[in-house]
């Protein structure tokens, strides 16, 4: 099995500029979790979709899988290293397509520091001139056309995601949190 990965590049590994936490992995078990498949309504941005959506369900902290669609306007950015060396990557500027295709993403629900709700996704989505892409979608950006963008989702019962400050990635992150009811 070596010799198989001899030719491959090393990963980089990434350290964080800032204190390592005693706890690595924060984590909470939902034990009331709810499995919902969601139909996106063209003409509201995902943003507007996903959180009416799972509001309806009494749903504030949900992991999500974003299936096909069409969006106009789809905005998006990546993270290049920060140069700066404040913290390991930073997003870039977003940038814009004037009509993408969803081809597959992830979505996380939780609150933001405001106590409004915060989503984070990631996708992967095609051009109109047929080039894949991908990053950090900004979601209250992106309107859904012509038919609705299937969504799984995963309610988090019992517990919370917040965004907070991370001393070690110098970052506001989504964490688990004891259940807090979200203002939106």
């Amino acid at each position: 099995m070596p010799e198989r990965l001899a030719g491959l590049p090393r990963p980089r590994t990434l350290i964080h500029p800032g204190p390592c936490s005693a706890v690595r992995l924060d984590h909470r078990q939902a034990p009331a979790a709810r499995h919902m498949r969601l139909a996106l309504a063209p003409g509201l941005t995902l943003f507007d979709a996903i959180v009416g959506a799972l509001s309806s369900a009494s749903v504030e902290s949900a992991s999500l899988t974003l299936l096909e669609g069409d969006l106009e306007d789809l905005d998006f950015c990546v993270a290049p290293p920060d140069r700066s060396g404040h913290v390991v990557a930073t997003y870039g500027p977003p940038a814009t397509l004037q009509a993408a295709r969803l081809l597959f993403g992830n979505a996380t629900l939780g609150c933001a520091e405001t106590g409004h709700p915060a989503l984070h996704c990631h996708a992967v989505f095609s051009s109109a001139q047929g080039h894949l892409l991908g990053g950090h979608v900004l979601t209250q950006r992106c309107r859904i056309v012509n038919a609705p963008v299937s969504a799984l989702a995963t309610s988090l019962d019992g517990f919370g995601l917040r965004i907070a400050y991370d001393p070690e990635t110098r970052m506001s992150l989504m964490r688990p949190a004891a259940a807090q009811v979200c203002h939106g």
